[in-house]
């Protein structure tokens, strides 16, 4: 299951009351939630779009995108700067958290495939199911909890680099 190359070292995040992990070389950096300008016509799950350094990176709220209620805004609340893969490129995309944990070693032996839960709910997204103590960290595959069509939607272009300030 583990692939060549990867880190054991993941990023956990909670939201509500789960734990979830990134594998630690999808993360660039992790901010303190700032003004999000909200962009219309975009999906739910897409909170807007911020100015990093100048460049125009779009917020996702992870809890909608999984069903979940709304992020309310606390002083723990973050945005997990994470590269995907797109289409053969990466992309830069802000994934909105109601807190980041801490970077935690797993061995690939500490963590089980992802459940197969019928065929109605889409797993395809979580690499695997880490145990801690008696705990469990949903692991995901950052790349695949957006589809292609979903990342197009919420793909920036010029209008909205120049409706924001530099």
């Amino acid at each position: 299951m583990e692939q060549e190359g990867q880190s054991n070292q993941y990023l956990t995040f909670k939201l509500a009351d789960e734990v979830f992990a990134l594998d630690i070389a999808k993360v660039r950096e992790v901010l303190d939630f700032a003004m999000v300008t909200k962009v219309p016509q975009t999906p739910d799950f897409m909170c807007g779009v911020i100015n990093l350094r100048g460049s125009v990176v779009p917020v996702v709220d992870m809890r909608l995108k999984f069903g979940m209620a709304k992020t309310e805004k606390t002083v723990n609340t973050c945005i997990i700067i994470v590269e995907i893969a797109l289409d053969g490129e990466t992309a830069v995309l802000g994934a909105l958290a109601d807190s980041v944990q801490e970077v935690l070693d797993l061995e690939p032996d500490r963590i089980e495939p992802a459940p197969r839960i019928g065929t109605h709910l889409n797993t395809e997204f979580i690499r695997g199911m880490g145990k801690r103590e008696e705990q469990f960290i949903i692991i995901l595959d950052i790349d695949r909890v957006f589809s292609l069509a979903e990342l197009a939607a919420v793909a920036t272009d010029q209008p909205i680099k120049e409706a924001l300030p530099v």
